[in-house]
């Protein structure tokens, strides 16, 4: 896949708009150790309203919820599922500083759920969108609106899926279990 640059803008000493950032994401964060599932850090806010007075550094350790308050802007290079290592995922999520969002009892080994509003959307390949009742499948251009649900992303076809995302804190939801 193409190299994700990022450019940021800024303001000069006199108030002047300017780019201040323009450069290729060159470390990705490998998810485990696969390098052709990669996550790229673009953009991170600690609260609402965000700031833009600052530039928070993306180069940090990586966690896959947001700040609290905040949010995560990232790219996802997802391999197809024959290239994943699903034993793996309990260190995975334990890595990413979620191991609680893993669900090992669900019918896909990724499962997962945050306390998040996320965007979700394709940008090459295609991806299957799975819910604990019921999946679609995504294509480029197509966009997923995911809710605090119990989820997973399963790539089958040949090629990496390449997705945008946009994580937001969210409050949690209490549902009654069912009967």
């Amino acid at each position: 896949m193409k190299p994700i640059r990022r450019i940021v803008t800024g303001h000069n000493a006199i108030g002047r708009s300017c780019i201040v950032e323009d450069e290729a994401i060159a470390q990705p964060y490998l998810s485990g150790g696969n390098p052709k599932h990669a996550f790229y850090e673009l953009w991170e806010t600690r609260g609402a309203p965000a700031s833009n007075a600052e530039i928070v550094p993306t180069q940090r350790p990586f966690r896959l919820p947001p700040p609290s308050g905040g949010a995560i802007f990232r790219i996802v290079d997802l391999p197809p599922d024959r290239e994943r290592d699903f034993g793996k995922l309990t260190e995975v999520f334990k890595s990413y500083g979620a191991e609680d969002a893993l669900d090992q009892q669900a019918r896909h080994g990724a499962f997962h759920k945050t306390q998040t509003l996320d965007y979700a959307v394709v940008l090459a390949g295609e991806v299957w969108a799975l819910m604990d009742e019921g999946e679609t499948r995504m294509e480029v251009g197509d966009v997923l609106i995911q809710r605090g649900t119990n989820h997973a992303w399963s790539n089958r076809s040949d090629d990496i899926c390449r997705l945008l995302f946009v994580l937001m804190d969210a409050q949690r939801q209490e549902f009654e279990q069912a009967k």
